[in-house]
């Protein structure tokens, strides 16, 4: 279905809020989240993560629904031609090159890790990994199967680098052939597919954790409702520290994709009037339904049963790929229809990889469209083989940090600079009464008076709080690559592969900032043509 500007509009109701959920429900719904509440004081982390999500995520969430939208209008779905529509100045288009280059960067890691759910929902079917019944064991599969594995390491039925490399080319595959098919027919039929029985998974999964019991009689103090009791009892001493008030902030950006542009470009294929801030609302709600309340029911809760309070405390603080690749396999090890149970954990992770990742690729594909005019089979293949160069680097120098740096860059730091230039074009060039009356025309509902303040004053400023936390507490030994992200110092040998990562991510921008110079001088040159004959 297209519009008056020939571009695709989306063809339901449903599909588009699929979609739009689908684009915020990723892999961190159902590992990173929990991991998050657990260090961060448990159901205490809530109180600064509803903050966010009051302050700035639905409130962004609008911004980018409402920047979209009006994209839509003049016939593009590209940050660089809306920022310099509202802007009216040319520099504006290169501060939207952002809104391209970060989605880009974060889909090209962001497949790879994908490719992993859909190996293991392969392993678990079959029961490749059983026989590893410990984390150490669990860890050199893992290991293994990324290529990484260390001097020493030892586990039953290693899987081969080479499956890897094979389950990320089905993977990249499948992603390159949804988006060949376009809005309607590839991402929105997806979404109406995967969402559901994503949602099916889950509850399947959140039941046989609720009906587990004790499974060890022997010690009674793990179970189910001790598992949810570690990730949900308060501990209000958390909340003086600032590092669980921005890990809360991080987490919303993560969950919700703002900051990314991909939402931005998704809300460019509605129509002129359709409500977009119900719509937003309906979104975030479907997402933290996903997030809180089947992610924080499944993954930490049945560690706690098998593996007791301490060693999951050390799994949680071990980080997120060893929940949902280590200690997760060794429980479906222990369950009755354990294949079948992993098959469905990892078949949903990947459903809500493959969600995400055709989301974040819309934008660059969106581009080549709508302003090189390029079809869309030969832009999902230009961004395809685009994905497929950029990741090799990401695949086979993983164990250096490579994934790291544009993990770090792309997918936090990036988030909340592209968002700060947002809410600012929007809310203050564009004009905060202006701002309002888009986000409101064709609303089904009333929004309250009090978004509007909040939207102009509030989210910009906790944005700007948490560019300075970062510059206060860790700009200094990140930029000089003394320290990574995590706060560990780093290894003199990697400094060469996370330099790389930098350059790769500079150089795209340098690409697409050139790319956007060339379509606005051939435009303005055709339209002096034109204006003279």
């Amino acid at each position: 279905m297209e519009n008056n500007n020939n571009r695709e509009i989306w063809a339901s109701k449903v599909g588009l809020i699929l979609a739009m959920a689908g684009n915020a429900i990723g892999l961190g719904n159902f590992l990173r989240f929990p991991v998050q509440a657990a260090k961060n004081g448990g159901g205490a982390f809530m109180i600064p993560y509803f903050t966010a999500l009051i302050l700035l995520g639905i409130p962004l969430m609008w911004v980018e629904w409402g920047l979209g939208r009006y994209g839509g209008k003049l016939g593009s779905g590209t940050s660089p031609a809306i920022f310099e529509s509202m802007c009216k100045n040319r520099i504006a288009k290169y501060i939207g090159v952002l809104g391209i280059c970060i989605p880009l960067v974060f889909v090209i890691y962001y497949t790879y890790i994908e490719s992993w759910t859909f190996g293991y929902s392969f392993f678990s079917l079959t029961g490749k990994y059983f026989g590893n019944e410990t984390r150490e064991a669990m860890g050199s599969f893992l290991h293994s199967y990324q290529g990484v594995l260390g001097n020493g390491e030892a586990g039953t039925n290693l899987p081969s680098f080479l499956s890897a490399y094979i389950f990320f080319m089905i993977t990249l595959a499948i992603n390159i052939w949804i988006l060949s098919k376009g809005v309607v027919k590839g991402i929105e039929t997806l979404a109406k597919i995967a969402m559901p029985a994503l949602f099916i998974f889950a509850a399947i999964l959140v039941i046989r954790v609720f009906t587990l019991g004790t499974p060890n009689p022997a010690v009674p103090e793990n179970n189910v409702l001790n598992g949810l009791a570690f990730i949900w009892n308060p501990d209000f001493g958390k909340l003086s520290s600032a590092s669980v008030w921005l890990a809360a902030a991080g987490q919303i950006f993560f969950t919700l994709s703002i900051g990314t542009g991909s939402l931005l470009t998704y809300a460019s294929y509605v129509r002129e009037k359709d409500d977009i801030a119900l719509s937003g609302l309906t979104t975030s709600m479907t997402n933290e339904f996903a997030e809180v309340i089947l992610g924080g029911s499944i993954a930490i809760p049945v560690a706690v049963a098998f593996f007791g309070v301490t060693e999951t405390t050390d799994i949680a603080r071990s980080g997120a790929f060893n929940l949902g690749f280590q200690a997760m396999p060794i429980i479906f090890q222990r369950l009755p229809w354990g294949q079948l149970f992993g098959g469905l954990w990892f078949m949903l992770l990947f459903f809500a990889g493959i969600t995400s990742s055709v989301a974040l690729a819309q934008p660059a594909m969106a581009f080549l469209q709508d302003e090189l005019k390029i079809s869309r089979q030969r832009a999902a293949i230009i961004i395809g083989s685009v994905i497929f160069v950029c990741t090799q680097p990401v695949i086979f120098y993983l164990g250096h940090g490579f994934l790291d740096e544009m993990d770090y860059w792309a997918g936090a730091f990036g988030l909340v600079v592209f968002a700060l230039f947002e809410v600012i074009i929007f809310a203050w060039i564009f004009g905060m009464d202006n701002a309002w009356g888009e986000i409101n025309q064709g609303a089904h509902i009333r929004l309250p008076r009090i978004f509007y303040y909040i939207i102009k004053y509030i989210s910009p400023a906790y944005l700007i709080v948490l560019l300075l936390s970062w510059a206060y507490f860790d700009a200094g030994g990140i930029l000089i690559l003394k320290k990574d992200p995590y706060g560990d110092p780093i290894q003199t040998g990697d400094i060469i592969y996370r330099l790389g990562a930098r350059l790769m991510m500079a150089g795209l921008f340098v690409v697409i900032a050139l790319l956007v110079r060339y379509v606005w001088k051939k435009n303005r040159n055709e339209k002096k043509y034109a204006s003279t004959s």
